[in-house]
C-alpha cells in the first residue's frame, strides 16, 4: 500500500469505478455520519464530488440536520464501501465549509432541474405534500425561463479534512486486511496494521 493514503484511495476509487456494474451502483456513494451538540448521531448517503490532499468534497443544504449537526459539531465520519470489490475506506475528521465561489462553480456545473431543486428544497424541513414540492419546481422553472437559476444562499460544499484513514479488504476467515493511516502533527502520515 502507498504511504500517502489519498494517493491509495485515487487506486480504490478507481478500481471500484471500473466495475462492470457500474451503471447498477454509484461508486461516490458515501455514507456521512454526524452528532449535534446532544451526541446523537445521525447517517445518510451523499455523494464524493471531488477530493485531494485538501480533502473530501460533497454537497447539501445549509438548513439541512446534517448541517445543523456540523454547525454544532464539526467532526464527521465517511464510509465508502464497494461489496463487489470486498472493499471499503473509512475517513474520520473535521468539516468545513468550501467557499462560495467554489460552491457556485460546481452549482452551474449541475444540470438545470438539478440546480432547480437545490434552489427550492428547504432540505429536512416539514413540508404540507409532494405537490408543494413540484408547485414551487414548476413556479421557479416558469420565472427562470431559459436564464440562469438564482445560486441559493442556503446551498454548498463542505469540505472533510481526514485526521484518520482506514482501508478494509475481505480476507478469508475473516482475516481480512485493516490498514490505517493517522495524521501526524508535521502533516506527514503514520501507517498502521489493525487486528481484524
Amino acid at each position: 500500500m502507498s504511504l500517502d493514503p489519498i494517493d491509495e484511495f485515487r487506486l480504490w476509487l478507481s478500481a471500484a469505478s471500473a466495475y462492470a456494474g457500474a451503471p447498477l451502483f454509484d461508486p461516490t456513494a458515501m455514507t456521512l455520519a454526524t452528532a449535534g451538540r446532544d451526541g446523537r448521531v445521525s447517517a445518510r448517503m451523499v455523494l464524493l464530488k471531488d477530493f485531494g490532499v485538501e480533502g473530501f468534497i460533497f454537497y447539501s443544504n445549509y438548513t439541512s440536520r446534517k448541517a445543523a449537526q456540523l454547525q454544532e459539531n464539526p467532526w464527521a465520519a465517511l464510509l465508502l464501501h464497494w461489496p463487489h470489490l470486498q472493499r471499503q475506506v473509512r475517513i474520520e475528521g473535521i468539516v468545513t465549509r468550501i467557499s462560495r465561489a467554489e460552491s457556485e462553480r460546481y452549482f452551474r456545473s449541475r444540470p438545470r432541474e438539478s440546480q432547480i431543486a437545490a434552489a427550492i428544497s428547504d432540505q429536512s424541513q416539514v413540508i404540507p405534500n409532494r405537490k408543494f414540492l413540484e408547485d414551487r419546481f414548476e413556479a421557479l422553472k416558469a420565472a427562470v425561463g431559459a436564464g440562469p437559476v438564482p445560486f441559493p444562499q442556503t446551498w454548498g460544499g463542505y469540505r472533510l479534512v481526514p485526521e484518520t484513514m482506514e482501508f478494509w479488504e475481505h480476507r478469508d476467515n475473516r482475516l481480512h486486511d485493516r490498514i490505517r493511516y493517522s495524521r501526524k502533527e508535521s502533516g506527514d502520515w503514520l501507517r498502521e496494521r489493525l487486528a481484524p
